[in-house]
């Protein structure tokens, strides 16, 4: 199967919290490798306080399982203290893949 769908969350850490969302997306990695539907993740720091995660998929009931998963429910537990807002995700259809 091909890479068809992506997931794209960005999330704004709180002042002085950086290094905190940094730390929690770094421990994250582990629990997407887990993940037999994830197929790549990514962590990234977009700006000083902005960070995000790239996800892709094969199938939709995958992104629906990582969407159901650890990540998103540990982001919600904690969201409220490491963030300035609610997180950004997008859904998405990928076009091409290299």
């Amino acid at each position: 199967m091909a890479l068809q769908y992506g997931l794209l969350a960005l999330v704004e850490a709180r002042p002085g919290k950086e290094q905190e969302v940094w730390d929690f997306l770094q421990a994250s990695r582990d629990i997407a490798a887990a993940e037999p539907g994830t197929r790549t993740w990514y962590a990234f720091r977009a700006s000083e306080n902005t960070f995000g995660i790239f996800d892709t998929f094969e199938t939709e009931e995958a992104r629906r399982a990582h969407l159901d998963g650890a990540i998103p429910a540990a982001l919600a537990e904690h969201g409220t203290e490491l963030l300035a807002k609610d997180p950004q995700i997008q859904l998405i259809e990928l076009i091409a893949v290299k």
